[in-house]
């Protein structure tokens, strides 16, 4: 993520890249770490700082879930440290590789 919140997914079968400006980023805890009274998704703290600390440390590891232009929604998830991602995207763009 670039200083300007811009989110760079590059495709590698249709080879495009699509640039996403963010608005939120939410971290939800992984199923594995929730206890069994919780019902609801807990919701992390600095989202943020979460997917950048992830990015910088297993890159790889990210796929992108769910894209939903309509609700101006990606989902991504880290194998790695099995966290999710929500971005609330304020603008998409899609440029040819």
């Amino acid at each position: 993520m670039t200083d300007e919140r811009v989110v760079v997914l590059s495709c590698s079968s249709c080879k495009s890249a699509y640039h996403l400006t963010v608005a939120t980023i939410m971290s939800k805890v992984p199923l594995a770490q929730r206890t069994a009274q919780e019902d609801a998704p807990h919701d992390e703290g600095d989202g943020e700082a979460l997917l950048k600390a992830c990015v910088s440390t297993h890159h790889a590891s990210l796929t992108l879930r769910e894209m939903d232009v309509f609700q101006d929604l990606v989902l991504l998830r880290c194998a790695d440290c099995r966290r999710q991602y929500e971005l609330m995207v304020a603008a998409f763009e899609t440029r040819q590789k």
